[in-house]
């Protein structure tokens, strides 16, 4: 992996720490456009593409954040979280769904069996299509892997209530 990562030296890396700043203020467009200021070789550095998806996820541009996103999981398929910014935008774009984006983590998610994630985007998922026992299989394996924040996310998700309402209440709480 490291020889696909170029460093990012001044004044390309201070473009890119500006565009993380102002993603962290909330402005998109100028965070946009320290990005478009970095050197043309290295807009295609991994730490610059997360950025670019965060843009645009922030931007709800969601085919250009699956784009981008997809070009993460073809450089660096063994981190996780470019899989799940995947599936995320995949559900968001135009012509995506919860269809694809949960073939994207059925596919992607046994080489990480010890992240919460696949899991629970999956019960969100096959909550939200109405396969209530298949959403119950998922969210168990994700609260296998970490209970307690599972357990804080899934009081949370609006994907999940189809399943609630279908067992009258969170597991935790029906008691």
């Amino acid at each position: 992996m490291s020889e696909k990562i170029k460093p990012i030296d001044p004044p390309d890396s201070m473009h890119l720490n500006a565009a993380e700043g102002w993603l962290g203020l909330g402005d998109v467009v100028s965070a946009h456009n320290e990005l478009d200021e970095i050197s043309p070789e290295l807009r295609s550095n991994p730490a610059v593409l997360l950025v670019r998806y965060e843009i645009y996820a922030r931007a709800k541009n969601w085919d250009s954040a699956a784009e981008v996103s997809d070009t993460l999981t073809k450089l660096f398929p063994d981190i996780p979280a470019v899989w799940i910014c995947s599936a995320y935008a995949t559900r968001r774009k135009a012509g995506g769904g919860i269809p694809q984006a949960r073939e994207i983590l059925l596919a992607a998610g046994p080489k990480f069996p010890r992240e919460y994630l696949f899991p629970f985007n999956l019960a969100c998922y096959c909550s939200q299509l109405r396969q209530f026992e298949e959403a119950e299989k998922w969210l168990k394996k994700a609260m296998a892997i970490d209970d307690k924040t599972v357990r804080r996310l899934a009081n949370d998700d609006p994907d999940l209530q189809p399943l609630w309402d279908s067992l009258g209440g969170t597991p935790w709480k029906r008691g």
